[in-house]
This record gives structure tokens, sequence and C-alpha cells, in this order.
């Protein structure tokens, strides 16, 4: 049963946040997406977005975060930064501040259409050690949020306690594991589907997708 209320996504195009806007498409009776362009390497991250907000009829917002890129430089912004993943430190792909002001930015997007409810697909399950992915700091957001404009957002987080093959098991559930395996972007390098194979996002997927593959042949058997 739908909640009668109205939802926000926040939205990249990637196999998280496709699998959560499915997951708000089953939840509320109103969604709508928000993208937010903050110099990507990559144009068809947005272009994929609006894409896969075409195909389901989801309105789609886009908001310029250009600031972000000249605040943070990152290996996710620039082409100059390799994308790095070394024991005990933050990959080079972590933006600082970036869920902070994404969420910051959808919350005053949902009080002007009238949304109560924000989703988002962090995970602190299977994820590259951004703070900005932590459970704790999405509660406390949530607090600040409703603070901040003296109102009652709530802050979901459906993939949070989810491993990458949770993900996909998750996307199979919602009768979208095709579209997301076919859509969605996720890769670092821009190519959509399965990806290069070989960035730390690509190699993630992959091994998510395996690892649900192996579960589902085992079940069936």
């Amino acid at each position: 049963m739908k909640m009668s209320k109205k939802a926000v996504v926040v939205f990249s195009g990637g196999q998280d946040s496709t699998t959560c806007l499915f997951w708000a498409l089953e939840q509320f009776e109103e969604v709508e997406a928000v993208t937010f362009q903050y110099g990507q390497r990559h144009i068809a991250e947005l272009d994929c977005a609006k894409e896969i907000c075409q195909k389901l009829g989801v309105l789609h917002h886009e908001l310029d975060m250009s600031l972000l890129n000249q605040l943070a430089p990152n290996a996710l912004t620039r082409d100059d930064i390799a994308i790095t993943e070394d024991e005990g430190e933050l990959p080079s792909t972590f933006v600082p501040g970036r869920n902070l002001l994404f969420l910051s930015f959808a919350g005053v997007l949902a009080k002007q259409i009238g949304a109560k409810h924000l989703i988002t697909g962090v995970s602190e399950a299977d994820y590259s050690g951004y703070p900005d992915c932590r459970d704790g700091f999405m509660k406390s957001l949530n607090v600040t949020l409703n603070l901040s404009m003296d109102d009652t957002f709530v802050i979901h987080t459906p993939l949070m306690w989810l491993d990458k093959s949770q993900v996909w098991e998750l996307s199979d559930k919602l009768n979208a594991f095709e579209f997301v395996k076919t859509h969605t972007l996720t890769c670092y390098n821009g190519v959509k589907g399965s990806g290069c194979g070989d960035c730390p996002a690509c190699i993630l997927r992959q091994r998510g997708l395996e690892n649900y593959k192996k579960k589902k042949e085992g079940e069936v058997v």
C-alpha cells in the first residue's frame, strides 16, 4: 500500500539511486527526482538521469552545484586527479560536503513542492568509507533540516544496511533488475550498464551482481 505522500529522490542515474527511485515509486503516490550538476567528469551521468526519469514518467529537476567543484577538487570532477583507494585513507572520489549540500538543497526543493519525504541511496554496508554515507550523519541531518525550516521531513535510506548483492536483490524484488542492469550508469569512466569493468565502482557493482546470481541459483536448486 502506497503512502499518500509526496517524495523527492536524490538521483544520479546510478544503480543505487535508481533502485531507490523504484522503491519510492512503490512507497509514495507522488515522486519527483533531483539531480545535481557539480562538474562531474562525464555529462553522460546527467543525460542518463534524465533518460531514466523520462522512461519512468518521473518529473526531473536538475540543480547547478558547480561551486562544489571549485571548493573540493576530486577525482569525480577532475580528469587530472587519479581514482585511487588507498587503505586507511578516504578514496580520491570522496567529495567533502556533497551529501550535506545535496540533501539540504533537496530539502529546500521539497519544501517548495510540498514533499515531506527525501530518499537517498547511501549505504554503510558496502561503501568506500565516506563519512557522509553513515546512518548517524543522516539522522543528524534529518533533525537539522527539520529545525532549519521548522518542518517535518523524513530522510529515507533504504540501502543503508545493504551490500551490493542485496541492492541487486532489492531491485529484483521491485521488478527492476533488468532495467537497473541495462539503463543505469555507475562507472567512474562514464560507461553505461556493465561499465568499463576496471574502476572501483564497476568492480564493486559486478562483484555484487555475481554474488547475487550465486545466491539466486542456490535458492532455485
